[in-house]
């Protein structure tokens, strides 16, 4: 089939791709022009492991292309248009940031949907409209196809289709989860909608469990899985705080906990919170949402809280641990929110530096990733003077007195005390903050340990 997707984000370009792989042929459009031509050379725009040969075969074979739209240029705006006419199902798969009160941006959206609606008016043919970015039950009905209607003059269910079809990649290891999801959820406006968008996916491995269902429940879905891991993460971190008090490992208490079949131990590992463009954003917008609709949502609000609260607690236990933190020479390894992606977006990264700089640290930052580093330098809205940003490991930690771990690249796993010890200063303090390491192996060698809900904290 021939698919067109608005938006080279990780979601569109990991999503084209997937399709381009299963015989498609895709064209992903974007308002940048630096994306596109990034993409049109067979190099990704931005960091996910496996994406770069993925895309640059995918280029090669003519499967997958970038095409630029262009802002007010009326000689290139029909080329755009004519890009999506000529196929057969579009997908939306721009970004929805949050408003200052939590609430979605629809911008981005609602401008999709007119470049959609101005491409359709001169198609004859059938075409369905897929929405795969995150957005609140009854966007699609309310805003997508009434944009589209208005600028089409076309009429759902008779010249056009709709269907959500939400995301669940997970950064980092997107590719996999893009090419062999473990769930697809097509949520439809009507039937053939929903057969339409059923056929793309019927190259796909048949035993991927595949749930229809209606556009607002599909929309709901996506909001109820990441609502539900998000308040597993939550969970866990107040039990950390719960367990170190009593002088219990979290980390043992939640291994027993994930064993329950009910439950299972995914989401339960404690930490210093949870970032990216996903749970943070779609937690807030669904309760934004609620209560406009006067909900009360304390569930919601409660995982929100303690994940703003979370980071500090890296802090608190260099507090605990060094003492005063005044003048501290502090190094901060990892800026992603996560590893094995550039993606900055909430990193827990960046409240715990602002704490720190609260208390005069001199604090040093440092990620394996050159474009996360990048990305945090753009999201540090403050004179760079004041933070060092270090090339590698060694020059990371060379000379400090704290170390926090806020991710788990497998860079920092490989480091072994030894190194901490020789460069570091006297009485290194180490904060491990995934928990990546054995405590009495840094024990052992010399080093002022502490973790997130570990027994020995206090």
């Amino acid at each position: 089939m021939k698919v067109s997707i608005i938006g080279i984000g990780p979601v569109g370009l990991v999503t084209g791709a997937a399709f381009a792989e299963h015989g498609n042929n895709v064209v992903v459009a974007d308002i940048d022009k630096e994306r596109v031509n990034a993409l049109n050379s067979g190099k990704p725009p931005f960091y996910e492991p496996g994406l770069d040969n993925l895309v640059k075969g995918l280029v090669s074979r003519g499967l997958l292309r970038g095409l630029f739209k262009p802002s007010n240029d009326s000689e290139n705006l029909p080329l755009y248009y004519k890009s999506i006419r000529d196929t057969d199902i579009t997908f939306i798969c721009v970004g929805t940031p949050p408003n200052p009160d939590g609430s979605m941006n629809l911008e981005y959206i609602k401008k999709a949907s007119i470049d959609i609606g101005t491409a359709l008016k001169d198609k004859k043919e059938y075409h369905l409209v897929v929405s795969k970015s995150t957005i609140v039950p009854g966007t699609t009905e309310d805003v997508i196809l009434k944009l589209i209607e208005e600028h089409s003059s076309k009429k759902r269910e008779i010249d056009f289709g709709a269907c959500s079809n939400p995301e669940f990649l997970l950064q980092g290891s997107a590719i996999a989860g893009a090419l062999n999801p473990d769930r697809i959820v097509i949520g439809e406006l009507d039937k053939k909608s929903g057969d339409v968008l059923m056929e793309l996916y019927s190259d796909f491995d048949e035993k991927i469990p595949r749930l229809k269902v209606g556009i607002k429940t599909a929309e709901m879905i996506k909001y109820a899985s990441n609502s539900l891991l998000a308040t597993k993460i939550s969970f866990a971190n107040e039990m950390a705080n719960i367990c170190e008090r009593f002088g219990v490992d979290v980390y043992e208490v939640m291994e027993g906990v994930g064993l329950d079949y009910r439950i299972n131990p995914g989401f339960l590992r404690a930490g210093v919170g949870f970032g990216g463009s996903c749970f943070p954003k779609d937690v807030k917008a669904i309760a934004s949402a609620s209560r406009s609709k006067g909900l009360k949502v304390p569930l919601l609000d409660s995982v929100l809280l303690i994940n703003e609260e979370q980071p500090l607690r890296a802090v608190e236990l260099a507090e605990s641990a060094a003492g005063d933190l005044k003048d501290k020479d502090v190094c901060i390894l990892g800026l992603s929110f996560k590893p094995d992606t550039d993606d900055v977006r909430e990193t827990r990264a960046l409240p715990i530096l602002m704490k720190l700089l609260e208390k005069g640290c001199k604090v040093t930052g440092y990620d394996p990733e050159p474009k996360a580093v990048n990305n945090f330098r753009k999201l540090f809205h403050q004179d760079f003077s004041i933070v060092n940003f270090a090339r590698s490991i060694e020059e990371a930690i060379k000379d400090k007195d704290i170390v926090i771990i806020q991710n788990e690249w497998e860079d920092f796993k490989k480091l072994e005390p030894r190194i901490f010890k020789t460069l570091m200063k006297k009485n290194p303090v180490l904060i491990d903050g995934r928990r990546i390491y054995d405590p009495e192996i840094f024990l052992k060698e010399g080093i002022i340990y502490r973790s997130i809900g570990w027994k020995r904290n206090f």
